[in-house]
């Protein structure tokens, strides 16, 4: 349809319900399902905004949906790499559904047929390259409709090179070229060809990851348009072991999967929250089995296929017979070995354990809390479930993706740990060098950190040091097999770590260029005898934990806002009616300023603390003087052994108050006096030698009225390190790798004078997305991407970077409508206004 109308007479001729698509979109946009003309007109008229063109579709929610990546070259020769089959059945956007490789519930009928009608409509398009072709697939029958043809590399291509070894897009570009699959080599086994299709000796999911509730007035009930930002791959032998993998992965600090513990389930509803997809249904499914649902109830209200929810009901049933044990001991080796291979981790074994009535009541009769890996609580617990199954010679294997199913040997060491296995596929290691990636993309961790974990490996590995990767992340080039000596596509978590660090018999561990993930679990790596190279686990905790933090720099004489570390909700009240509304409550070990609110009243303060501690945990919240119309600056070093080897200071073209993730930064800063530059540098200095600092840090400060604070810092590399890395021409990650290797370092020779060009990050939003957001930004992160770009001047690489994210500048001659709130009125009645007269650029 090119109009509302003809989209009306489409519906009318098909007959509602029906699934409006927006045409050359991408994730879904614009697309939605309509009931009557009414929705209909409504989603048309949206969907028109950001397409000349829509399709109205059958309504074929219900049915499967599965997925066939085909390769065709020149010559005619055509072959499915990867088939792949949707967990959820058709109405979620494939990339916000679970995804399973190989397809685990199409009979062989099922199976060949579409495969065959897969390289018969690539063949009849004549495409030379790579495609993806997506079904819906009647659950009753055989009948079946091809949703859409991409003819070209899509999210489901990296999934499919991740998940079989097959390099797609390297294929695919050597076919453009006019290479025949015969002669492009197999990049694992080395010798055999690329005109093969993958067998798979193990199980893939893939599951998304939403960060949903940064945005509360934001539904979660996922559709035909995209909402997650990120995703993780698992591999297992079974589909319990991978799923419970996966949410692991997808939610640090997670356990496993836990259906009725699990946090923010809706206890209303339950039997509506399942039949309506949303990003807690797999939760809710678990729980339902956990209350004693049945699986045919479960399909009668989700339309997931049995097999899914009957491997499911597995994990529950299981998770029954371990809470029924009195003690460690009661568990032997078959059951250990069926729990660790139906995914279970040892602090989920330690949590059952522990569950007894008499054991999961605190003194007044509440239940405890949930554990947390890591935790002081619980470490202990979980170390004697490990050293009871080691005991018990239940571990782990390390198996090859092969891409044959072990029919020809592997020449790549791209590995994954399994239970189910009596045989190593590599032998152990010896002296290398792990680096801990950055798991799931999401709203606070993006390629930023993953640049940062390539840049150390290249560098490792220069320098002639064994890398090895670990991360599970699909999206990223750290898991790309070729990039490192070993990759391990695994959880990031204590116990797998560990199961890696004893079987490669590392030299050291690297946790600074990974993000949060990696430094929350590094004191727990320290305490089990792992080395972490660069800083010490013990000063990382100083500066992660608020409260230790704020009292360094007390002890420093360096200045910060007025804060306290407050035990209870009055105390909070009355140290924020000592030192004036607004405050910012912080909780600590967090990325994106999760939880990380200003509270301008009693009442919101009492509803932040509530939030704070439950994402900080066990860990300290920090309440603290909120600065108002104060410029954000950002100070970036690297050092070794305290001291400074180089640093680069770039400052927030918005006021303090906005994410740093969400800030529009300018580098080299052009608006700092040289005596603000000085003592920033020395403040920098004085951190760095009070915490022994060797590798990246990033801190925060705010100046106003001569008066310069820190905000916070971070002894790691930031989401900044590349920008200022490209705009300097000097990697920042190279020379910390090298000072945490211990090896001769050389500081960049940097003069700010001599750089005649401006660097400006801008960051990227996904509020046309989010129906109901409130695009307003704050101290919690909001952005999903950023770019950056350089000009002569300021204005020339800060319009380059808003072009950069889709924004469009007005027409000359347009009108443009400037609106200030009414708490920021103070900030433009200055004498430099920060707004000129547009009429000055012709507008």
């Amino acid at each position: 349809a090119n109009n509302v109308e003809e989209a009306l007479a489409a519906a009318a001729k098909i007959k509602y319900p029906v699934l409006v698509r927006a045409a050359f979109a991408l994730g879904g946009l614009g697309s939605g399902f309509a009931e009557d003309p009414e929705e209909l007109r409504d989603l048309a008229e949206k969907a028109f905004s950001v397409s000349p063109q829509i399709l109205i579709d059958q309504d074929l929610r219900g049915w499967k949906e599965v997925e066939y990546e085909v390769v065709r070259d020149a010559r005619d020769n055509c072959i499915t790499v990867c088939n792949m089959e949707n967990f959820d059945p058709l109405g979620v956007h494939t990339g916000d559904s679970i995804v399973v490789a190989p397809s685990q519930t199409l009979s062989n009928r099922e199976y060949f047929k579409l495969r065959a009608t897969a390289l018969k409509v690539v063949r009849h398009l004549g495409i030379v390259g790579e495609c993806n072709i997506q079904y819906a697939l009647n659950p009753h029958n055989e009948e079946y409709c091809i949703i859409e043809v991409n003819a070209r590399l899509s999210r489901s291509s990296a999934l499919a090179s991740k998940a079989t070894g097959y390099p797609l897009a390297y294929v695919a570009a050597k076919l453009s070229l006019g290479v025949d699959l015969v002669s492009i080599r197999n990049s694992v086994t080395k010798t055999t060809t690329a005109c093969f299709e993958p067998s798979l000796d193990y199980c893939v999911v893939k599951m998304p990851r939403w960060d949903l509730h940064k945005f509360p007035r934001v539904s979660n009930r996922l559709g035909s348009s995209m909402l997650s930002v990120g995703e993780v791959m698992a591999i297992g032998r079974s589909f319990e072991e991978a799923i419970q993998k996966a949410v692991r992965m997808v939610a640090p600090g997670s356990v496993g999967l836990e259906g009725k513990d699990s946090e923010g389930l809706s206890t209303q509803d339950f039997e509506a929250a399942i039949s309506k997809p949303t990003d807690k249904r797999l939760y809710q499914v678990q729980a339902a089995l956990e209350m004693g649902y049945t699986v045919d109830k479960l399909h009668d209200l989700s339309k997931i296929d049995r097999w899914f929810l009957q491997k499911l009901k597995n994990i529950q049933l299981l998770r029954q017979r371990t809470e029924s044990m009195k003690d460690l001991l009661d568990i032997d080796a078959p059951l250990m070995r069926s729990l660790k291979r139906t995914g279970f981790s040892d602090i989920q074994v330690a949590n059952y354990l522990d569950a007894s009535p008499d054991k999961s009541k605190t003194p007044n009769g509440s239940k405890s809390a949930a554990k947390t890996p890591g935790s002081g609580a619980n470490s202990t617990t979980e170390l004697a479930v490990r050293r009871r199954r080691q005991q018990l010679r239940v571990v782990p294997v390390v198996k090859q993706i092969d891409t044959l199913a072990a029919e020809f040997p592997a020449q790549t060491n791209y590995l994954y740990m399994t239970y189910h296995g009596t045989e190593n596929d590599v032998p152990p290691g010896s002296e290398g060098v792990m680096v801990l990636g950055c798991g799931a993309y999401c709203i606070g961790s993006s390629v930023e950190f993953d640049w940062s974990a390539v840049s150390a490996v290249r560098t490792l590995r220069g320098a002639g040091f064994k890398a090895i990767v670990v991360n599970y992340n699909p999206e990223t080039v750290s898991t790309d097999y070729d990039e490192s000596d070993r990759l391990y596509f695994e959880e990031l978590s204590c116990e797998r770590v560990l199961d890696v660090y004893e079987h490669e018999n590392a030299g050291g561990v690297i946790v600074s260029v990974g993000g949060q993930i990696a430094q929350n679990v590094c004191g727990s790596l320290k305490a089990q005898g792992v080395r972490i190279l660069g800083t010490d686990p013990d000063n990382i905790d100083r500066a992660e934990d608020r409260h230790k933090f704020s009292a360094l720099l007390d002890d420093l004489h360096i200045d910060q806002p007025a804060w306290r570390e407050l035990a209870t909700v009055d105390q909070a009240l009355s140290f924020a009616a000592d030192v004036g509304y607004p405050v910012l409550v912080r909780p600590s070990f967090v990325l994106s300023g999760a939880a990380m609110n200003v509270a301008t009243n009693a009442a919101q303060l009492r509803d932040y603390l509530g939030e704070a501690v439950c994402v900080s945990g066990d860990k300290p919240v920090v309440v603290s003087k909120f600065i108002t119309a104060a410029k954000e600056i950002e100070f970036d070093a690297v050092a070794q052994g305290g001291r400074i080897l180089n640093y680069a200071i770039s400052e927030h073209v918005e006021n303090a108050g906005v994410h740093s993730g969400d800030a529009t930064l300018v580098l080299p800063a052009q608006n700092l006096y040289q005596e603000t530059v000085r003592r920033i540098k020395k403040i920098g200095q004085s951190v760095a030698k009070a915490l022994d600092i060797t590798g990246p840090f990033n801190m925060q400060l705010m100046a106003k009225a001569n008066e310069i604070k820190v905000i916070e810092c971070n002894l790691r590399a930031s989401r900044t390190f590349p920008f200022v890395s490209k705009t300097l021409n000097a990697n920042f990650i190279k020379l910390a790798t090298k000072a945490m290797l211990g090896l001769p370092v050389k500081p960049y020779q940097i003069s700010l004078g001599d750089i005649d060009y401006v660097g400006v990050k801008a960051a990227m939003f996904s509020f046309t997305r989010l129906r109901g957001s409130d695009p307003v930004l704050g101290v919690e992160m909001a952005s999903t991407g950023e770019v950056a770009c350089f000009g002569d001047t300021v204005f020339d690489a800060f319009r380059l970077a808003f072009e950069a994210t889709g924004f469009k500048m007005p027409s000359p001659g347009a009108k443009i409508l400037v609106s200030i709130a009414k708490s920021d009125e103070v900030i433009f009645q200055r004498d430099e206004p920060e707004i000129q007269d547009p009429k000055t650029f012709g507008y």
